[in-house]
């Protein structure tokens, strides 16, 4: 089976040596997708509903580079660096996938790569 790889450029990539998205036969993988802003700044920094927005719009791209949709979407992990917060985290993703409704993960790290990234979100797409 074909193995295609995604990148996003993000600078990360690769120093630690990683695809933002794989996808091989009909299953998208994405990898732990920070809040980075275009520029390669922390984007919505001290705001995790605003971290979490621009993480799935990382995820959905990649996703769309790899041929598939948000729909295709069927599970996500979300990382988040308090716990106390996972209503914000929640509001956001439940916005971005309210009908779509993946199997989905909350877990608190201790810390990520950069300490104002306050989630880190994983994805995974079945492309029919």
């Amino acid at each position: 089976m074909e193995r295609k790889l995604i990148s996003s450029g993000s600078a990360y990539e690769p120093k630690i040596g990683f695809s933002r998205a794989v996808r091989v036969g009909p299953h998208i993988t994405v990898s732990g997708t920070a809040p980075i802003a275009p520029d390669g700044s922390v984007a919505a920094r001290g705001d995790l509903y605003g971290q979490t927005k621009r993480c799935l719009e990382i995820i959905e791209k990649a996703v769309n580079d790899a041929g598939g949709r948000r729909e295709h979407i069927v599970r996500t992990r979300l990382f988040l660096k308090d716990m106390r917060g996972w209503e914000e985290a929640g509001r956001a993703h439940g916005e971005f996938f309210r009908d779509i409704r993946p199997a989905s993960t909350m877990i608190q790290i201790v810390q990520a790569i950069d300490p104002d990234w306050l989630i880190e979100i994983e994805a995974d797409a079945i492309v029919p």
